[in-house]
């Protein structure tokens, strides 16, 4: 058996190491460099505008309004909280639209697949028209399409469950705390740890015993038995329906819904669930097909041979593409300001305006955008770590 040749390590320069540590080192050098020159020409200038950098003004009073506010805020309020402000009507959008956005994609991916050849082609013009044309675009469409079409508030269009309609936006009953609020959330609390207690513990003894344990068919009996006592114990409503009425100009009470938010959200969705339809799609086409023939030899409907053979292997494919698809969303969210929906970037804008800080109000709205990301991108990659292990 003849030694395998191991290779010759020269000494200096000629060291392969040696040079990798070399470059490397030199471009740390260039980076901190550039940085230092960088940091040293904004001083600069900023001295010789006469100002001082610092968030001392975050604390001075914004003296402007924000037209729509999921927190309380006044214009005496100071520039923090209007900063505040911005960013929870901006991660209302996310949030809200990475869900619808997520429901959308998976339907119209599943109906991309169908066997129907009408429900095929429609899915392929919804996802080939809108993932064609720019966002933007199909943002100032929604938009006038609210406001341009519909009828003002006296003529709103009533749809069930005391829905409305009208160009100023929707409105809809909006849940409030009710007396018996306060037990039926310490039931749910109760309900959601034993849920996730029994799963975890019959989990185990699935993948330690080898027998089926049934693990989140119990966990969703528990919630579900958790819920209906939440309704039946306390002493009275956990949460009372607010109904929107019609007042002499507009409506008062429920949830309103303004154009700007409901343009933006439709757009968003409907744009991003194009691109997860797609993710969707390309995710259940990769798996094999020897998978579905064996699930449907076992005698499975199309509807289980989905959702236990092919979705579990799917998910492992479609996740990591979809994270991508939800940070676009988040970040596209800053278009909210060509309809004027007071977001983030657009309540910053307005500060710098009447501030002349431009480069801390950046600095905060950038680090808050990244802050966004880097935890989706944490969670989402906690989410595919559980599924590679098979525990999701």
């Amino acid at each position: 058996m003849t030694a395998r040749p191991t290779r010759r390590v020269r000494s200096g320069v000629g060291d392969i190491r040696l040079r990798r540590l070399l470059l490397q080192l030199a471009v740390v050098l260039v980076t901190v460099a550039a940085g230092v020159y960088l940091f040293g020409n904004v001083q600069r200038n900023l001295q010789q505008l006469g100002i001082t950098p610092g968030f001392d003004f975050l604390r001075h009073p914004a003296s402007f309004a924000i037209g729509e506010s999921s927190i309380p805020y006044q214009a005496t309020d100071p520039y923090g909280r209007a900063f505040l402000a911005g960013l929870v009507n901006t991660l209302r959008v996310a949030v809200l639209g990475v869900v619808l956005a997520t429901a959308v994609g998976v339907v119209a991916g599943l109906a991309r697949l169908s066997a129907n050849g009408l429900v095929r082609l429609l899915a392929s013009l919804y996802v080939e028209l809108t993932r064609n044309t720019p966002l933007l675009l199909q943002l100032f469409f929604w938009y006038g399409a609210i406001v341009y079409t519909l009828p003002p508030a006296s003529q709103a269009l009533a749809l069930p469950g005391s829905v409305f309609l009208m160009n100023r936006g929707l409105v809809l009953p909006a849940p409030r705390p009710g007396p018996g609020f306060p037990t039926a959330v310490a039931i749910l609390g109760l309900a959601l740890v034993a849920a996730v207690t029994a799963y975890r513990i019959l989990l185990r003894k699935r993948l330690e015993e080898g027998r089926e344990t049934r693990p989140g068919l119990v966990a969703l009996g528990l919630l579900a038995a958790g819920g209906l006592a939440a309704v039946i114990l306390p002493a009275g409503p956990a949460l009372v329906l607010e109904r929107p009425q019609l007042a002499r100009f507009n409506f008062q009470g429920g949830l309103m819904l303004s154009a700007e938010f409901t343009a933006l959200l439709l757009a968003l969705v409907i744009y991003t669930g194009a691109f997860i339809a797609e993710v969707v799609r390309g995710g259940v086409l990769a798996v094999p097909r020897g998978q579905w023939e064996a699930a449907r030899s076992l005698g499975l409907s199309p509807f289980l041979v989905q959702r236990l053979v092919v979705f579990p292997q799917a998910l492992r494919i479609i996740v990591p593409p979809l994270t991508s698809q939800y940070l676009n969303l988040i970040k596209n969210s800053s278009l909210a300001m060509a309809v004027a929906f007071p977001d983030l970037l657009n309540v910053s804008s307005t500060i710098v305006n009447q501030t002349g800080r431009t480069l801390e109000m950046l600095l905060l709205v950038g680090a808050t955008y990244l802050a966004f990301s880097l935890l989706t991108s944490l969670l989402m990659n906690l989410y595919n770590r559980s599924l590679r292990r098979g525990v999701a």
